[in-house]
């Protein structure tokens, strides 16, 4: 796992880590679909895997994550495109930039779907749209 700073926020909010996705990488739940995303983000950014896994709807949820294979992601910013929330479903569409190893940068847009069960927000899968 990266060690994050006390700088700003791998989600791109303008916050220090500590008051803004390291806050719910610590526990506290997430309180809206959109803190839910920016916080995975962060979460891929830091590589914490129980934290992505944990976020995760049990009837989507991969087995396990791994960030010890394969060359290394690093995640460059996060733009949020809209979002659209009620009280037990939302959606957030973002596009997320990352290089791989030495390669070129490249986009991830998607449109995640998200669900909300006893007070907590959990990811449940995208679409992408390009």
């Amino acid at each position: 796992m990266k060690t994050p700073t006390l700088a700003s926020c791998p989600c791109g909010a303008g916050a220090a880590y500590p008051c803004c996705c390291g806050r719910w990488h610590d526990g506290l739940p997430a309180p809206s679909a959109e803190a839910l995303m920016r916080s995975r983000y962060s979460a891929y950014a830091l590589e914490l895997a129980d934290y992505l896994l944990a976020t995760w709807h049990p009837r989507t949820r991969p087995e396990r994550l791994d960030f010890s294979t394969g060359e290394r992601c690093r995640w460059l910013g996060l733009e949020l495109r809209s979002q659209q929330s009620g009280d037990s479903h939302a959606t957030v569409e973002f596009v997320a930039r990352f290089r791989i190893g030495g390669g070129p940068a490249r986009r991830l847009h998607e449109v995640s779907r998200f669900v909300r069960e006893d007070g907590r927000w959990f990811y449940l899968g995208g679409q992408f749209p390009d």
